[in-house]
């Protein structure tokens, strides 16, 4: 039974084969290979005369108390009962404690003994096994989890493989799409890379002109300067050229007085 990304890792099985789990637990007195004892009626005619003299006895409160027959076989249901119980609890507490926050608590089936004790039989424990969206990273870390909480038990049924089954195909999809985005991120880096390349050339192209264009001012600003020193050297010359024109011209003519 799956629910809302969950699986449900539970024991079921006779005390004849190792532990099993799968979606429901099961209690049923022919998987423990259990049955009631047979009423006094159904023994064979030397049983009743062997124990004729037991069934005689009474319990304190008066009843008949059991043949020594029916004790032996209490015992053995009890001990069939509490090795059931140790293995079923040992089963479901491996999935709980390595499935962490993604497993539930185990939950039991229980069955009361002929000594008037519960005894679990059968379990299961809840696990999310749902992908985490947008997070193939942590999604493959949790499936890795829940694999090994589906296996945790010493003897994994087909169940529990299947849920680790499950969480391997979801880690493997996580897989490929982590690898997707690696693949776009590393793509995108390299534009991003080149991008501000080509932005540092432009930056040191512009630096560049700058600096010619200031060095061709600079050279213009002397030009201009050297033009103007020149000029200015030449601009007394040309007072004094007019001066000696603005000079009053002599006669042409001497009179000789005799």
């Amino acid at each position: 039974m799956n629910i809302a990304g969950y699986g449900y890792l539970a024991s079921a099985r006779s005390l004849s084969s190792p532990a099993r789990a799968s979606f429901r637990a099961v209690s049923a007195e022919s998987q423990l290979g259990l049955e009631s004892p047979a009423p006094a009626d159904s023994l064979s005619s030397a049983s009743k005369q062997v124990d004729a003299e037991d069934s005689k006895r009474l319990d304190p409160s008066g009843r008949a108390a059991p043949s020594a027959a029916e004790e032996r076989s209490i015992e053995l249901q009890v001990s069939q009962l509490s090795a059931r119980d140790r293995e079923v609890r040992a089963h479901e507490q491996a999935h709980s404690a390595v499935g962490g926050s993604y497993a539930g608590a185990p939950s039991y089936t229980f069955k009361r003994g002929p000594d008037g004790r519960s005894y679990a039989v059968g379990g299961e424990v809840a696990i999310d096994v749902g992908a985490i969206a947008n997070d193939p990273a942590a999604t493959i870390r949790k499936m890795e989890q829940v694999q090994r909480a589906a296996l945790a038990p010493a003897e994994p049924s087909g169940q529990d493989r299947s849920i680790a089954a499950r969480a391997q195909v979801l880690a493997a999809q996580a897989r490929s799409e982590l690898s997707v985005q690696q693949r776009e991120a590393a793509a995108s880096a390299i534009a991003e890379g080149k991008a501000q390349a080509a932005e540092r050339e432009q930056a040191e192209q512009d630096k560049q002109a700058g600096k010619d264009k200031l060095a061709a001012s600079e050279q213009d600003s002397r030009a201009s300067n050297k033009t103007a020193q020149q000029d200015f050297a030449l601009t007394p010359n040309l007072q004094v050229y007019r001066r000696v024109g603005a000079l009053p011209q002599p006669d042409s003519l001497l009179h000789v007085v005799t």
